[in-house]
């Protein structure tokens, strides 16, 4: 069993001030596979610290070098990716393939994605021919990244803040702490200067507070639920930090009658990846009534066939979700669900053959409407909901009926209609006819899923402030 008890804090591996021990579990197994330590106050204070005392000297550097060493850590990162894989298979329970492609493969893809956007941005920009305005980095940031997609969310986070001159302390999931601990190896390796990134692991109510309404820290950037990036907002006020939050969301997929003949397939098969943990899922389908009967029954046949397994299992699969308060969170909705509308496929308990570990059935329910608590509430699991619609204007208002504003999908052949309900989906991001985002497009919500964007340009420019000069000509 692995032991990862320490914190990177000021470029040393430092034991905890005070032991604490956490065991991290195996979803496919229920059976403890390391031990963590959650940090306390005087941990989070000397990480606090360190990241304040670099802060001078790192925001000063060139961005040549910073450059340089964001190049180093890609280098790392790449020669080490299957240690990253297998450590987020075992944490949290992705599919090792999907692990090693998707999970790791985010990770090297956002690195790409900044280190395109940073070749041409400039930290001066000619307001007037006498006026500059300057970019500047915010200072220490506290970065809190959740468990589902791992290093999706700590490269969205620690690279363009290391890469604008912030100094960062990073508190990942307790639950999926070792692709933490890693990354954190990995910017070791690099030789970025001591104190530019720092790790302390914790839970919410610590570490998570504690830095959220830490007077030394300048913003917070988190991902994850939305009760938590409320509580966190509150605990940021009293010292009027900027908060960006990347949070829930409950993504329409509206399928027109005019749309590729498998999109319902398509939709579902989407859904269902990383066993519906993902916060841009496609988890309402909405469909025209022309193709309703069709989809309903498409997508019960890929929730019938989609295999479920542990993480080791080769192959292409859905794992289980990533705890025993998940598993039974989905279960209870599951429960509301069937007493609300028509289950196709799936429901109750683990799949057949699976009697330990956090395995949830693919699950569909048809005939719903907006007002049920499946059609309202997050799942973060492999659950689609069906609901019918019969105008393009129901469609819109049935996908913006709702607290969350993420993602939302478009399916037609029609390309103005496209435009035009693109243009009226209340959410950060819209795809359409399954074509994906490039690298590099901000990622962000509406409404109570969140604010602020991550990716590329706009990503860098989330960790800086705006400073005006007047005067800058000379004389």
């Amino acid at each position: 069993m692995l032991e990862k008890k320490e914190f990177y804090i000021n470029g040393q591996w430092v034991a905890p001030a005070a032991a604490n021990d956490y065991a991290v579990i195996n979803p496919s197994t229920e059976e403890q596979c390391a031990v963590i330590s959650l940090g306390g106050q005087a941990d989070t204070d000397s990480a606090v610290a360190a990241a304040r005392a670099a802060f001078d000297s790192w925001s000063q550097t060139s961005k040549e070098e910073r450059t340089r060493l964001i190049e180093k850590l890609k280098e790392v990162y790449i020669a080490r990716q299957e240690e990253m894989a297998q450590a987020m298979s075992q944490e949290m329970g992705a599919p090792i393939d999907l692990s090693r492609a998707q999970q790791v493969g985010a990770g090297s893809w956002h690195i790409d994605g900044f280190l395109k956007a940073f070749e041409d941005f400039s930290f001066e920009r000619d307001f007037t021919s006498s006026e500059k305005t300057l970019l500047e980095p915010i200072g220490v940031c506290a970065l809190i990244t959740p468990w589902n997609w791992p290093m999706n969310q700590i490269i969205l986070k620690a690279i363009p803040a290391m890469a604008t001159g912030c100094t960062v302390i990073l508190k990942p999931s307790e639950i999926a702490p070792l692709s933490g601990v890693l990354f954190a190896e990995f910017v070791h390796e690099a030789g970025f200067p001591a104190g530019v990134f720092n790790l302390v692991n914790g839970d919410g109510p610590g570490v998570g507070s504690q830095l959220s309404s830490h007077p030394e820290v300048d913003m917070v950037s988190f991902t994850g639920s939305t009760r938590a990036g409320i509580a966190i907002s509150k605990a940021a006020a009293d010292t009027l930090k900027r908060v960006s939050l990347e949070l829930g969301g409950k993504g329409a997929n509206v399928i027109f009658e005019d749309a590729h003949p498998k999109a319902a397939k398509a939709g579902a098969i989407r859904c269902f990846r990383n066993s519906g943990q993902s916060c841009n899922a496609p988890t309402r389908m909405l469909v025209h009534k022309s193709r309703y009967d069709e989809a309903v029954e498409m997508a019960a046949d890929v929730a019938t066939n989609t295999h479920v397994g542990p993480a080791s299992e080769e192959g292409k699969h859905i794992g289980p979700v990533v705890s025993e308060a998940q598993f039974n969170k989905i279960q209870g909705l599951i429960e509301k669900g069937m007493s609300e509308a028509r289950l196709v496929a799936g429901g109750l308990g683990r799949p057949d053959g699976l009697n330990r570990g956090y395995y949830v059935k693919p699950t569909v329910f048809a005939d719903v409407t907006n007002d049920m608590t499946i059609a309202q509430e997050e799942v973060f699991g492999p659950v689609l909901s069906i609901i019918p619609f019969e105008t393009e204007e129901e469609a819109i208002a049935i996908a913006n009926d709702t607290p969350y504003g993420l993602t939302n999908y478009i399916q037609t052949e029609d390309t103005e209609k496209r435009r035009r309900v693109a243009r009226r989906l209340r959410s950060g991001m819209v795809e359409t006819n399954g074509q994906g985002f490039a690298m590099g497009s901000p990622f962000g919500g509406y409404k109570q899923s969140g604010n602020g964007r991550e990716g590329g340009v706009f990503g860098l420019e989330e960790f800086l402030e705006v400073k005006a000069v007047s005067g800058w000509a000379a004389e």
